[in-house]
């Protein structure tokens, strides 16, 4: 079983959800940015990436905007069900922009990253990085990644939603970035089941197959894992 939500910002309690509890050896979890547990590198933080790690489910997420980017380029980069990953602590692994993954049979977009709109204010005071913003050289990557697998998967993560479904959500539209004009290209010539994004702190459908996640929990059955 696979289960997906959306912004965590640090908070353990969420792990408390009903249908994650259910989650069991092998399964996965799947948070849509702004995973928050990754901030200060604290001893009480490690702490507590220790025991998200040991979980008996996988743990993963993209990046969002509230990640402190410096120490999550410290942890180590391998390969994981097809796609890469950083390993913060046992199973617990933030996955690389642009990648393909295989989740118990299904396959996985993942694209992290955001854009904040208090740029100015979270750079004065030291809580914003650069690197929240798709560069050139990830897009690059996802959309060779797409290719290699016929421009079809199962599922997209992002944080992010496309540029024109930000209009269903009360967003500023000209709040634009090259990573959303991307998205919607994905959008126009990918072929996929549903996409799944944080960023607004909102549970909303967005039909046909747009899935806005906070504090809700998507479930995906699947029939094996591989």
């Amino acid at each position: 079983m696979i289960c997906i939500t959306g912004d965590m910002h640090g908070d353990y309690s969420r792990f408390g959800d009903s249908r994650i509890a259910r989650l069991k050896k092998g399964d996965f979890l799947i948070v849509c940015g702004d995973f928050g547990f990754v901030w200060d590198g604290s001893a009480r933080e490690k702490q507590i990436l220790k025991k998200i790690g040991k979980k008996r489910f996988y743990t993963l997420f993209v990046e969002g905007c509230h990640e402190n980017y410096d120490l999550l380029e410290k942890y180590p980069e391998e390969d994981f069900c097809g796609g890469r990953v950083r390993v913060i602590s046992d199973r617990l692994m933030c996955m690389k922009r642009g990648s393909v993954f295989n989740f118990q049979g299904k396959t996985f977009f993942a694209f992290g990253g955001g854009h904040t709109k208090e740029i100015e204010i979270r750079r004065e005071s030291k809580t914003w990085w650069e690197r929240e913003l798709a560069t050139p050289e990830e897009v690059k990557f996802g959309k060779q990644n797409l290719e290699k697998c016929g421009n079809k998967v199962d599922y997209i993560v992002t944080h992010e939603p496309p540029a024109s479904v930000k209009e269903f959500l009360n967003f500023e539209v000209r709040q634009i970035s090259y990573m959303h004009t991307f998205f919607d290209t994905v959008k126009d010539e990918c072929e996929f089941k549903k996409w799944f994004f944080g960023k607004v702190h909102k549970n909303k459908l967005i039909p046909p197959k747009y899935q806005c996640l906070f504090e809700d929990v998507e479930v995906i059955k699947t029939e094996g894992k591989k």
